[in-house]
């Protein structure tokens, strides 16, 4: 499988490229900002971009998103009860100071166990609410595994819960039915940061060992 990841924006939002190497289709993961950036590494592939899946709709993971459908033509999916906090941009851009960027429409919600397909390859898609209303993880089973876990787990910590529509109580719920039931080998690619594993997180993240 194709792979490719760039750190975007002020925030450093991780966007990654998954590409598949027969067909050259594409899913793109959180297009936060500096299309610039993510389009020259889809254009060194060859890769067509199928879907560009949000985790969830805060202004670091969807900044260019509307950029990116324009230069793809991909399909923009996101989790429906994430909708009002995209369709608030305007008031994130306020909340931060910066320039709100244009809105893209939105071709399909995702939901829990959703296959998306992309040449030779599938994900899995996890509703993981908690770190915003409608987060999202994204599963892939191939090889020893790997998850896309937007803005829910990080490198020894997980995702802030006093933002608007956040709990704590949902995304602690979230992780161990839905993250922790993974094989310990997944990788774990977060929003931001670096990588990790579930099984040193289940071991090492002190929010997981409280619970």
């Amino acid at each position: 499988m194709i792979f490719e990841s760039v750190a975007v924006g002020p925030l450093q939002c991780n966007c990654y490229i998954l590409g598949c190497e027969e067909t050259r289709e594409a899913l793109l993961i959180d297009p936060g900002e500096e299309a610039d950036l993510i389009l020259p590494l889809i254009a060194k592939h060859r890769l067509r971009v199928r879907y560009i899946l949000s985790t969830h709709a805060h202004i670091d993971h969807v900044g260019d998103l509307q950029a990116l459908k324009e230069a793809t033509g991909a399909d923009a999916l996101l989790h429906e009860k994430d909708l009002t906090l995209y369709q608030n941009l305007p008031m994130q851009a306020a909340w931060l100071g910066v320039a709100t960027p244009p809105l893209s429409s939105i071709d399909n919600f995702v939901a829990d166990r959703d296959q998306l397909r992309f040449g030779q390859h599938s994900g899995e898609v996890l509703f993981t609410p908690g770190h915003t209303p409608g987060s999202i993880c994204l599963h892939l089973p191939e090889g020893s595994g790997r998850l896309f876990s937007g803005d829910t787990l990080f490198f020894r910590s997980i995702g802030r819960t006093d933002l608007w529509g956040g709990s704590q109580e949902a995304i602690f719920r979230s992780l161990q039915s839905k993250l922790l039931t993974l094989d310990d080998r997944t990788v774990v690619y977060p929003g931001h940061g670096q990588p990790t594993t579930i099984g040193a997180e289940r071991q090492l993240n002190p929010f997981l060992m409280m619970r």
